[in-house]
């Protein structure tokens, strides 16, 4: 049917006892007359994203990001072909940055996700180059999503730091932690991203979600 749409829901469901989450009982239907939780989140736990002030870059927050830089088009770039530890770089690509324009939104589709609840997830995971980031930077990207927990290796802080500040001082938003990219069909996408709006927040859990249009 024309105009028909696909929603993939990019997001990994928060649940009890993943790192940096607890979810507890607060009430209950039949003590208290409705049934409510009290939950403790990492604010960079779970698919979340990153504001600037995270490393200081500026004093932008995560609830000031603009609502109209939180969703568009988006590319879908594939580099499931990229092994452990591996340092991304333009030439990974091969031609699929060729329509890449400014502005646009990237997600990089590793395949990474299905490693989560291994010390694979957090340790050995693919990670952006110096060279890429500041290629992005130049492309004057909107946002970058990735599936890792970072677009970095989390165990070397030197890395940690260069990575997302040169993305952030190019005014890149990232987004890390998605899911679901394999079900994506198409290499152009509309993508939703919402963080939770917390007072001068530093990060948030979000939902993030991809429409192909069908």
């Amino acid at each position: 049917m024309s105009g028909e749409r696909h929603i993939i829901d990019l997001t990994r469901t928060i649940e009890h006892q993943q790192p940096g989450v607890k979810i507890h009982s607060a009430k209950s239907l039949k003590k208290d007359g409705w049934n409510a939780s009290t939950l403790e989140l990492y604010s960079h736990s779970g698919t979340h994203m990153d504001a600037p002030w995270h490393f200081e870059v500026n004093a932008l927050t995560i609830d000031k990001i603009p609502l109209d830089r939180l969703m568009g088009r988006a590319l879908v770039l594939d580099i499931s072909h990229v092994g452990e530890h591996h340092l991304i770089r333009p030439d990974d690509f091969k031609n699929q940055l060729e329509n890449v324009k400014k502005g646009d939104n990237i997600l990089l589709k590793s395949g990474w996700s299905q490693w989560f609840g291994t010390s694979k997830y957090r340790d050995n995971l693919p990670r952006i180059s110096k060279e890429l980031a500041l290629w992005f930077g130049e492309k004057q990207i909107n946002i970058l999503g990735v599936e890792p927990p970072s677009v970095a290796d989390v165990n070397n802080l030197e890395e940690v730091k260069e990575i997302h500040q040169i993305l952030m001082e190019n005014n890149i938003i990232i987004i890390e932690g998605l899911v679901n990219l394999n079900k994506l069909k198409k290499t152009e996408v509309t993508l939703m991203a919402f963080p939770l709006k917390i007072k001068d927040g530093d990060g948030s859990p979000a939902r993030v979600m991809a429409i192909e249009d069908q």
